[in-house]
């Protein structure tokens, strides 16, 4: 035991040392699935980006999103300096001027005249807003990759208590939410029904949601497996993030990609959001377990077709 050798955990204070600019570096960042999925983790919150640089009069919020499946606004405005009154001011006005339910206010460091303006703000709102204020972290060890952490320094009154009490109160949405994550790990427990599947692809710790994402080795695109009950369908969505260039050029060999996974696609450029996807559906009796080992083969069949006539477009 006296010989294993451990790293040591450095922080790294200057932030525009990774990213230079909040609008062209660090938004873009934060807005991929990947990252924004470590903020709402940390938060309690699944966090649905739907635009970036939203105008609000003569500004623009940094990142606008929903919480998925609601209408739930969230407004998330980033600061990669010391919290200051200037971007205070600007989270009222996009919480008034785009109905927000909820606003993060993400900061290198939070002054404690800021700390108490949010707990205020909490104390003093209706339940229909919350307010949460969070510093951002740098880490790394010896030569590793970077690893952020998002620390919430103030966060709605009763949040914690909330977020427990929303998620067992409701009956209906923790059955839903125990049949889905039965659905994906038995997905997990079979995942050597095909051994091509097992070697392309990573397992990945099973969920409560309708979607079960798939790393493709890069950032441009992940794919995601779908279980569509209010649909009775299962599918899978190839989204690309932030990138309607990268779409339009995938776009123009749709004839061969087709032609090649011998699959017919929805093509979506979504115009109105940050995502577009490739994706295609089957139906399928989704609660009937005897069933699960068919949909299951038809996931990693397709998402292996697809995964080929897809990737070598992405460069």
């Amino acid at each position: 035991m006296s010989n294993i050798l451990l790293g040591k955990l450095e922080e790294i204070t200057d932030l525009r040392s990774v990213w230079k600019d909040e609008a062209r570096d660090f938004t873009p960042w934060l807005a991929q699935n990947e990252n924004i999925d470590i903020l709402g983790q940390t938060l309690g919150i699944d966090i649905n980006v739907e635009s970036t640089e939203e105008a609000v009069g003569d500004f623009s919020a940094d990142i606008y999103a929903k919480i998925s499946n609601s209408d739930e606004g969230i407004i998330i405005e980033n600061q990669l300096e010391q919290s200051n009154h200037d971007h205070l001011g600007k989270i009222l006005t996009y919480a008034s001027g785009m109905k927000a339910s909820y606003v993060i206010w993400i900061v290198k460091k939070a002054r404690e005249e800021h700390k108490a303006a949010i707990s205020w703000l909490n104390e003093h709102t209706d339940e229909k807003i919350g307010f949460f204020l969070v510093e951002i972290k740098l880490y790394k060890i010896g030569n590793s990759q970077i690893a952020p952490q998002f620390v919430p320094v103030e966060i709605p009154n009763n949040w914690s208590k909330q977020t427990k009490s929303s998620n067992s109160s409701d009956n209906r949405d923790l059955a839903r939410h125990l049949v889905r994550l039965n659905y994906w790990t038995s997905f997990n427990d079979s995942w050597d029904l095909n051994p091509e599947f097992s070697k392309v692809f990573r397992k990945r710790k099973p969920g409560k949601d309708y979607w079960y994402t798939l790393s493709i080795g890069t950032g441009e695109a992940d794919m995601s497996l779908l279980k569509l009950n209010i649909r009775n369908s299962i599918g899978i969505e190839f989204r690309i993030h932030d990138n309607k260039a990268l779409f339009d050029s995938i776009y123009s060999h749709k004839e061969e990609i087709e032609q090649e996974s011998d699959l017919t696609f929805e093509w979506d450029r979504n115009d109105s959001k940050l995502k577009s996807s490739i994706s295609i559906e089957k139906k399928a009796e989704v609660d009937n377990e005897e069933d699960w080992p068919n949909q299951f083969k038809w996931f990693m069949d397709t998402a292996l077709k697809m995964k080929k006539a897809l990737s070598k477009y992405l460069n």
